[in-house]
């Protein structure tokens, strides 16, 4: 029995270092995917700053609105906040994948379009490393997507001249991860997450008279990113009878953007500038709570700051490109009928939440809203459930753009028992 125990161990060795090799060449072999150059995204609302910004939750908390700080769960794996891996069980293997697929509908005074993206959401394994008290997470996310095609036509002061104009983005920045996490005591975790980021966005505007004899100007911006970011993350949890409750907190420091910056601009003559300083990441900090009662249902909360207008960006202050503090609401529940139940009804998981925040531009000065409602399918395969999420959302003014956007995504989550020795 001793060694039977010896080899299982050392299968499962061979398994962790595997999946870590697989995890680890992840960012090369998407860099030079199709993946990789796809957009993830046909909002015009992505031309500023980095773009759409992703929360990185995963789909069953997508489905409750985004919330994630305060959620202290064995059955998923949750890399918005590190300090909640040590909540797996300690014989556990966990993987977690996720596509989706937008639908988005844009109108505004010249009428509407409509546009669909399809993409891969993130990739997720959790492991065990020590009984209960410690363990880890690694996983490839998306952090932003950048894409839009905007077509305006005008005409000068007078009317002498008329000409076109045409916005075009394209572009996304992915990150791959590691994180830990510690139980420093019962009732307390804390954790870290490393991330590599890398990507490029880019960026055309156009101006084109339709007389002859006046030159057409090209401006094409060109982000390229190499950068590490760091996440903080701790929970407080406590359980008694039926009742448990869970207040996390997350923060990430001011950092700077390792990347270069490429501006070609075309006029009479061709002009090339390259830089490399002058852009950060903004500090970022939140809090959530999540309260269960019997194991059936849970009610949650997030909020979060991102500091947009006190990072630097193109070299300037956040606030003089137009740029301001982004906030973000989320509330969710989660229902199941009966967890002890032997009838599969009695064991999906229904789920429902919305979320507010603000748009991160001045000047757009309009709130984004989203209604979402889930459901957790477990299959007869012990540990394993299909998370699908269905996401309504809104923004924009009735005055300018609006977007009107639907979302579906549907992740796996994988449980295995690796860890333990078998009684021969």
């Amino acid at each position: 029995m001793r060694y039977w125990f010896i080899i299982k161990l050392k299968d499962n060795v061979k398994r962790i270092y595997i999946i870590l090799g697989m995890v680890l060449l992840l960012p090369f072999a998407f860099h030079h995917s199709p993946l990789s150059a796809q957009n993830l995204t046909s909002s015009p609302y992505s031309r500023y700053a980095y773009g759409d910004l992703n929360e990185n939750v995963p789909t069953a908390y997508r489905s409750m609105g985004g919330v994630g700080f305060g959620m202290r769960n064995n059955k998923a794996i949750n890399p918005s906040q590190p300090a909640s891996y040590t909540s797996c069980d300690s014989l556990t293997f966990m993987m977690d994948v996720a596509a989706s697929v937008n639908w988005s509908r844009y109108q505004d005074a010249t009428g509407q379009r409509n546009k669909a993206n399809g993409s891969l959401e993130y990739v997720t394994i959790q492991i065990p490393l020590w009984k209960r008290w410690i363990a880890m997470s690694v996983g490839l996310l998306p952090y932003s997507s950048v894409g839009y095609a905007i077509n305006l036509e005008g005409e000068t002061d007078g009317g002498d001249y008329q000409y076109n104009q045409t916005y075009e983005g394209s572009g996304n920045i992915s990150e791959v991860y590691g994180g830990l996490s510690f139980n420093v005591l019962n009732w307390f975790a804390a954790g870290l997450n490393v991330y590599y980021m890398w990507g490029d966005l880019n960026r055309m505007r156009t101006l084109v008279f339709t007389q002859s004899g006046l030159n057409p100007t090209v401006q094409d911006e060109i982000l390229s990113v190499n950068s590490v970011r760091l996440r903080y993350g701790a929970q407080l949890f406590h359980t008694w009878g039926k009742h448990s409750f869970t207040a996390g907190a997350i923060f990430e420091s001011r950092m700077k953007l390792n990347s270069d910056y490429v501006l070609i601009e075309t006029q009479t003559l061709d002009s090339l500038d390259i830089y490399q300083d002058g852009w950060q990441l903004p500090m970022v900090w939140g809090v959530g709570a999540s309260y269960t009662w019997d194991n059936r249902l849970t009610l949650a909360f997030d909020y979060e700051r991102q500091c947009m207008a006190s990072m630097l960006y193109n070299g300037l202050p956040g606030h003089y490109s137009g740029l301001q503090d982004r906030n973000r609401f989320a509330f969710g529940m989660e229902y199941r009928h009966n967890p002890l139940g032997r009838r599969y009804v009695d064991q999906v998981r229904w789920r429902l939440g919305a979320s507010m925040q603000d748009e991160y531009l001045t000047t757009i000065g309009a709130k984004r809203i989203t209604a979402a409602i889930g459901v957790g399918l477990p299959l007869s395969t012990a540990g394993t459930m299909v998370n699908t999420t269905v996401e309504y959302s809104h923004r924009g003014k009735t005055s300018g753009l609006e977007e009107h956007a639907l979302r579906l995504t549907i992740g796996v989550s994988i449980s295995e028992n690796w860890f333990f020795k078998r009684k021969l």
